[in-house]
């Protein structure tokens, strides 16, 4: 009997807590914890839905829907979003690749360096 009574105060509490999670997390801002560690997620998402938009508009213009004014400006600056991110994307790969780069000359040179202290040591 002690038993079910615990097990009912273990479940009782974890249900309260997953209330006060659920009632209490709007409060906190978990977005901007979540978009630091998938940048390059959100920028491929960001561009592909820009992308998406850039189609849509240009479809909702060939059936008349929008007026030609209104298709330059948006089109024009949906552009340069994905411009802007697409040159952003092009600094990250980049940087990648200098790392990598840096990282392979560095073991490289590492390599070299312990080929050269063996001779070194057998001319002795």
């Amino acid at each position: 009997m002690q038993d079910i009574t615990v097990i009912s105060m273990i479940f009782t509490t974890i249900l309260a807590l997953a209330c006060l999670f659920l009632i209490l997390s709007p409060l906190f801002k978990w977005d901007t914890y979540i978009q630091v560690s998938s940048k390059g997620k959100d920028i491929n998402a960001t561009k592909e839905a820009l992308l998406t938009t850039l189609n849509e508009i240009e479809f909702e213009f060939k059936m008349d829907k929008i007026s030609h004014a209104d298709y330059k400006h948006l089109k024009k600056q949906y552009e340069t979003e994905v411009a802007s991110i697409m040159k952003e994307e092009e600094e990250l790969m980049i940087t990648n690749i200098d790392r990598e780069l840096k990282d392979e000359v560095e073991k490289e040179i590492e390599a070299q360096m312990k080929t050269y202290k063996n001779k070194k040591g057998e001319g002795k």
